[in-house]
């Protein structure tokens, strides 16, 4: 810890910048890393559970298995059951779906895509603190006594080198953090994808056999 203090005191003002980056970024992470984690649900069962109340005709005991919990799935396929009882045909199921999703899909997606961004940021950051800490430490050396000019420039260059690590400290995670929760966050979009359409199949076939 009191190396890490020492590092983080020695790189100068910009350190303080790129802590604020890498907070925000945590921040971020922590809260999409809740709402995908909310959203998790065992598929199969429930469409297993669904499915097959539908099949048997029984709409009212479809949708209350929907109703039981709140997440994307459960409102993707309470939507498309719901939708059953004013519908006239598939296009008015898949509206009602297609609909949902779309009011859903943003809330997935919120906030990920300043990740990159706030990667972007803390290096460029780190990059500007070097830059500003060589003009200062060169410029000390133009005074100084010729017997210290090369300690002074070497301690200089170092101090100034701290900026741009820290910077890459901040950016590599959040970068590598962005890449996992943009994986599973399209994970999730594929598997509303997919039991939307299944359920707009199993209801369109129903309606061929002419059941309710």
């Amino acid at each position: 810890m009191a190396s890490f203090l020492s590092f983080f005191q020695s790189g100068g003002v910009f350190m303080y910048f790129i802590l604020f980056v890498l907070a925000l970024g945590a921040a971020i992470i922590i809260e999409r890393w809740l709402v995908i984690a909310g959203s998790r649900v065992n598929g199969p069962a429930l469409w297993d559970e669904v499915g097959d109340h539908l099949r048997q005709g029984r709409v009212t005991e479809a949708a209350a298995a929907c109703e039981r919990g709140c997440t994307p799935l459960h409102q993707v396929l309470h939507a498309g059951v719901d939708a059953l009882a004013s519908a006239k045909d598939r296009e008015d199921i898949e509206n009602a779906v297609e609909e949902k999703m779309m009011a859903i899909m943003p809330r997935l997606e919120s906030r990920l895509h300043y990740l990159p961004t706030l990667a972007n940021v803390a290096t460029l950051l780190g990059l500007l603190g070097t830059i500003m800490g060589l003009i200062e430490a060169f410029t000390s050396v133009a005074v100084a006594d010729p017997s210290q000019k090369a300690a002074l420039l070497s301690k200089g260059i170092s101090l100034a080198m701290n900026t741009t690590a820290f910077g890459l400290i901040v950016a590599i995670p959040l970068m590598l953090l962005y890449s996992a929760l943009h994986a599973r966050t399209n994970s999730l979009i594929d598997t509303l994808d997919q039991f939307a359409f299944k359920l707009i199949n199993l209801i369109s076939s129903l309606d061929r056999r002419g059941t309710p």
